[in-house]
């Protein structure tokens, strides 16, 4: 997969960032409290998204890795921290959160998601009340079998559109 994203590059890694983050923006808009990542190298680009968040003054909050676990830290002063991520500086956020956007490697079509191994998503998805949304590519649609930690997606945003693992919209 890794190999995959790799090679799905320039013109249509940005037409597709940009069909994503207007399908996100049509969809995710009416939510106040954002947990998103911050991309790096072949990832699904979040900065249109956050960008487009923080204009309008919505909560952006950034994970930060504390030990074996993330933590949810508002948007900020960034440094590089685990894994060469940029981290925010500051204190943790301890409020409600309406939607986590998670990072992949792939997703199964039962919201499944792969991830990078260190299962710091999973453990924080495990109590979170917020939506749970993955971004990635079409291609990053995979079969697989998950691990009996694993939390599931209620959706899968790529730029094709939303993929609904069972949620029932409001």
């Amino acid at each position: 997969m890794r190999v995959k994203r790799k090679y799905f590059q320039y013109v249509r890694r940005e037409t597709s960032d940009r069909m994503i983050a207007s399908t996100f923006e049509n969809e995710y808009m009416k939510y106040e409290t954002f947990l998103l990542y911050s991309s790096k190298g072949d990832e699904t680009s979040t900065e249109i998204i956050i960008n487009r968040l923080l204009d309008e003054g919505k909560t952006v909050l950034l994970p930060r890795v504390e030990g074996k676990n993330i933590v949810p830290v508002p948007y900020g002063k960034l440094k590089k921290g685990a894994f060469g991520v940029l981290e925010p500086e500051g204190q943790a956020y301890n409020g409600d959160i309406d939607v986590v956007i998670v990072p992949l490697l792939a997703v199964n079509e039962r919201g499944y998601r792969l991830g990078y191994g260190g299962g710091y998503y999973d453990r924080f998805l495990k109590d979170c009340n917020a939506l749970k949304v993955g971004l990635g590519y079409f291609f990053q649609i995979e079969n697989f079998v998950e691990d009996e930690w694993d939390v599931p997606l209620e959706y899968f945003l790529c730029e094709r559109g939303i993929y609904n693992f069972g949620k029932i919209d409001d």
